[in-house]
């Protein structure tokens, strides 16, 4: 075996995890390898061509937030920008972009390669080895040694990875590429609890074969925000994406073929993801339903490739391609890459920590997908705080970990290290009991300053996240402070087709009235000195919502109470007799760090906690005690 090299950071994986992961190690000043298992595999979108959604986008933010750089990729590269829900409140509005699959690949590439302190490698490694209970390196497939201090597993739907598509199975990474399937022993022989997931692909098509008239259209807004925090100027929608429908003769094809699919047949072992089924899923599951959507999207701008989402499958060829052809518009598809399932290794996440290094092995970190997570947004989420706590763990100093009232990031890590998953972890908005403070809108305000605090946020970051918090402070000030006449507001509201309000008052408690905006306000008093778009909606909310977030920051103080109840990594849980056998069981496995996340365990009940809680004071007492008499 040889020796080519010693790091600090290693990172397996350079998909979206392993791109944050690698990123934000370098940036910490760690030196850093990203092994991939081939260059131009290097942030692929294997699955849909987008990035943000639902409580996605959230993440997206707060990645930019922290110094990301998933944000600023899906700006540069973007086709179409779509606000999602903004028929809804203001905590679940998220934005999506549809990406040129291909000029995404490319940017990220560039970036890293252009990373100081960071080499990007092609490279399988088949085995981590470990000493003393510590990760000591790496080996590859061609017998090279590179030494590491920390590791970091992104290894996405790579390990073990076996494709499906009808009768057909065999080993295989996403689109193609071969699988890694040595690394999976080293792992378990780690004791490294695995298990194996699966998820699904669409079919891609070529545009000429769609029918777009018999479509309905998809435009962008005509206003658009962009993700990171950094993007100025103009942004122009490139592109329209359409909607299709299933029919009653499309679920006919299916139902007949279901002993054809691998899912049904029992050829598949993974657990594939509840939010995001295949159409078989769907029409076994939602039987009642004569039709289900599909979003028609472009791969990108030089390329002919539609995508096809809300059709995964994993039914044969043959049958696809009767599937597709029932459905209005896509009587003559032509299919360019078939529908798959693909099924691989992941790990347990309750055998991590919040930092995501797992217990078994000091310096061994899990992100994305390997987690038991399924989306690109929640990888790079993860691979961004398991890349900062591998440069800390390698420069020997103590992690840092996401209060999951801080943000969806730390509501996803507590969610896997405390409660586990059983199918893939999908972000939702419904996860956190406090997404009316952990809006998009708000994430800098939320994170940037944590961001500055672990070193990712540079100098040009927080220059611009300063100017822009001291304008919305200075901003808020002036509507609580100016008056506005109830003459002043016949003109504009009469204009936007509004009844005047018959009264003045501050322009703060004018705001707070469902049907004023701040853009109505300003015909009056002018625009806020330095205050933009997104600064200015923010504030609306906030001063919209007053009553609501502080009711919320109550519960949050509450809880913060509870995280200060600290509970030590060696506490012994056996003498306490005043708790159920299962919470004593659970509470041994996972090691809570306080008493807040003690109790979000699944089988710690409230009486659990107070015995718990009881028996924590008493062992703090007996420390002091022991303390004072030495």
């Amino acid at each position: 075996m040889d020796h080519l090299g010693d790091y600090e950071v290693v990172v397996i994986g350079a998909g979206h995890a392993g791109i944050e992961a690698a990123h934000a190690a370098a940036k910490l000043g760690a030196k850093t390898a990203l092994f991939t298992l081939t260059l131009d595999g290097v942030a692929n979108l294997p699955c849909n061509p987008s990035i943000g959604g639902t409580a996605k986008g959230h993440l997206v933010r707060e990645i930019d937030a922290l110094g990301g750089v998933m944000a600023m990729a899906a700006d540069a590269t973007f086709l179409q920008s779509r606000m999602l829900n903004l028929g809804k409140g203001p905590a679940v509005h998220s934005l999506r972009v549809q990406t040129d699959r291909k000029r995404y690949h490319e940017y990220m590439k560039h970036l890293l390669e252009r990373c100081e302190n960071l080499e990007l490698k092609q490279a399988e490694i088949t085995d981590i080895t470990i000493e003393n209970g510590r990760v000591t390196g790496v080996v590859t497939r061609l017998g090279a040694f590179y030494g590491a201090k920390a590791v970091v597993i992104a290894t996405g739907t790579y390990l073990g990875g076996r494709i499906f598509v009808g009768e057909a199975s065999y080993a295989s990474g996403p689109d193609g590429q071969h699988a890694a399937n040595q690394l999976t022993e080293s792992l378990r022989a780690a004791g490294i609890p695995l298990r194996r997931f699966k998820t699904g692909t669409p079919a891609r098509v070529h545009r000429r074969s769609v029918d777009f008239d018999r479509l309905e259209r998809q435009p962008g807004d005509e206003e658009i925000q962009p993700f990171s925090f950094l993007t100025k100027g103009e942004m122009h929608n490139q592109v329209d994406c359409y909607i299709a429908f299933t029919n009653p003769r499309t679920h006919e094809v299916i139902q007949r073929n279901l002993h054809r699919s691998p899912l049904y047949g029992g050829k598949i072992e993974g657990i594939g993801p509840r939010y995001c089924p295949s159409i078989e899923d769907k029409v076994v599951r939602f039987a009642e339903k004569d039709r289900h959507q599909i979003f028609v999207e472009p791969c990108g701008m030089n390329t002919e490739e539609m995508y096809l989402q809300g059709m995964s499958s994993s039914l044969p060829e043959a049958v696809q391609n009767e599937m597709y052809r029932t459905i209005e518009g896509f009587e003559n598809l032509e299919i360019m890459r078939p529908a798959y399932a693909i099924e691989y290794d992941c790990c347990d996440p309750t055998c991590l920590a919040a930092t995501l290094e797992t217990k078994a092995v000091k310096g061994l970190f899990g992100a994305g997908q390997f987690n038991g997570t399924s989306g690109y947004e929640e990888a790079a989420a993860q691979g961004l705080l398991a890349g900062v706590n591998a440069a800390r763990s390698a420069q020997g100093k103590e992690g840092v970990t996401l209060a999951r009232h801080t943000s969806y990031l730390g509501t996803l890590v507590d969610d896997l290290v405390t409660k586990g998953v059983l199918d893939p972890y999908r972000m939702m908005t419904s996860r956190s009991e406090y997404r009316l403070t952990l809006r998009q809108d708000n994430a800098d305000e939320r994170l940037t300053p944590i961001g500055r605090e672990w070193g990712l946020v540079d100098d040009e970051r927080w220059a611009a996240f300063t100017a822009t918090h001291e304008a919305g402070e200075k901003e808020r000030r002036r509507l609580e402070t100016t008056t506005i006449r109830a003459a002043q507001l016949e003109q504009p509201f009469r204009a936007a087709g509004l009844e005047p309000p018959g009264v003045g008052g501050t322009a703060a408690a004018l705001l707070k009235r469902p049907e004023v905006s701040y853009r109505l306000l300003a015909q009056v008093i002018g625009w806020g000195e330095g205050v933009d778009k997104r600064t200015a909606g923010r504030i609306e909310t906030e001063i919209k919502y007053e009553g609501y977030i502080a009711r919320q920051q109550r519960q949050i103080q509450e809880v913060k109470r509870q995280e200060a109840t600290l509970i030590p990594a060696d506490f012994d849980y056996a003498p306490l007799s005043g708790l159920r056998l299962e919470a004593r069981e659970k509470l041994a496995a996972i090691r809570p760090a306080n008493l807040a996340q003690a109790g979000r365990i699944p089988g710690v009940s409230p009486a659990d906690l107070a015995v718990l809680a009881v028996a924590l004071t008493a062992h703090r007492h007996g420390h002091k005690e022991e303390q004072h008499d030495q």
